[in-house]
């Protein structure tokens, strides 16, 4: 008797666990970013995560999805008018949000261009 109960639960541990990484398969993340410009480094780095708010709603949207989680992540520059951006032109510090993460640089055109990042997560 004692083997039949400790055969049922591990059929249901084991059930529990298949269950929980069928869960975990339909979950994913993503990294979404914002470039914006701007007259100044404040007015720039409020575009893009603007920018960013408005690429998270669009995924959101495009998939169907109520909450996401949102963690901070470094993007790669999205220059407009460049291939790259070069060390020396980068505005420092970076500006950290528990929403985003926005790294800036001078521009072409624009005094300042900056980019804001971030993982989302479903």
């Amino acid at each position: 008797m004692r083997s039949y109960w400790r055969a049922v639960a591990l059929a249901f541990l084991a059930a529990g666990f298949c269950l929980s990484l069928g869960a975990s398969a339909q979950a994913g993340c993503v990294g979404l970013s914002g470039t914006a410009d701007g007259v100044d480094k404040r007015t720039a780095v409020a575009r893009s995560q603007n920018a960013l708010k408005e690429a998270i709603a669009e995924f959101k949207a495009s998939k169907r999805l109520r909450s996401v989680s949102i963690s901070p992540m470094r993007a790669k520059p999205q220059p407009y008018w460049r291939d790259s951006v070069s060390p020396n032109l980068y505005q420092k510090p970076d500006v950290v949000t528990s929403q985003g993460h926005t790294i800036c640089w001078s521009g072409v055109v624009s005094p300042t261009v900056c980019t804001s990042g971030a993982k989302i997560c479903w």
